[in-house]
C-alpha cells in the first residue's frame, strides 16, 4: 500500500470576530470586579479574556486531514477505501444539507461560519453512517486529496 503523496490538512479555526468577543467577555468580567478594586479588575479582564479565548479556540480546533490512507475529521478516523465519491457543496447547497436534507445518521463536522462543505458518501456496508458532511474552506482541494488517497491505496 502506497501512502498519499500529497497529504491534506486544515484546521477549522474560529472567525476573527470571536476573538473580539472573547475580549468583550473579559471587559464584562472586569466591570463585575470593579467594586473590589484595581487588582481584581485586572484579574477579571485577563482571566475572563483568557477563559473565553480558550473556549473559542477549543471549539475552533478540529482538524481535517487526509494522511496515510485515512480521512481524519475531528474525532472520526475512516479509511479512504470505505469512502465513495465526494460532492463539493456551494454555500446554498451546504445549508440545505445542514438543515432539511440532513440525515440523522450522518457524521457532521459542522461549523456554520464556514460557508463551503464537502459531502462524502460512506460505502462500507457495515457502517450505518450514510455520508460525512465536512465544513471546509477548501472543498475542491479536500475532494482531490481524497481521490488521490483512494487511488494510491488501490
Amino acid at each position: 500500500m502506497q501512502l498519499s503523496t500529497t497529504p491534506y490538512e486544515e484546521r477549522l479555526t474560529a472567525p476573527r470576530s470571536w476573538w473580539f468577543l472573547s475580549f468583550l467577555v473579559g471587559v464584562s468580567l472586569a466591570l463585575v470586579m470593579l467594586p473590589f478594586g484595581t487588582l481584581p479588575l485586572l484579574g477579571g479582564l485577563v482571566g475572563g479574556t483568557a477563559a473565553a479565548a480558550v473556549v473559542a479556540s477549543a471549539y475552533g480546533s478540529p482538524r481535517i486531514r487526509v494522511v496515510g490512507g485515512f480521512l481524519i475529521a475531528g474525532d472520526a478516523k475512516i479509511p479512504v477505501t470505505a469512502l465513495g465519491e465526494a460532492e463539493v457543496l456551494d454555500p446554498e447547497e451546504a445549508r440545505a444539507w445542514r438543515t432539511y436534507k440532513a440525515d440523522t445518521r450522518a457524521y457532521l463536522l459542522l461549523r456554520a461560519y464556514i460557508p463551503g462543505a464537502l459531502r462524502v458518501l460512506v460505502t462500507d456496508p457495515e457502517d450505518p453512517t450514510p455520508y460525512l458532511y465536512l465544513s471546509t474552506r477548501a472543498p475542491e482541494r479536500l475532494a482531490q486529496a481524497l481521490k488521490e488517497a483512494r487511488e494510491a491505496t488501490v
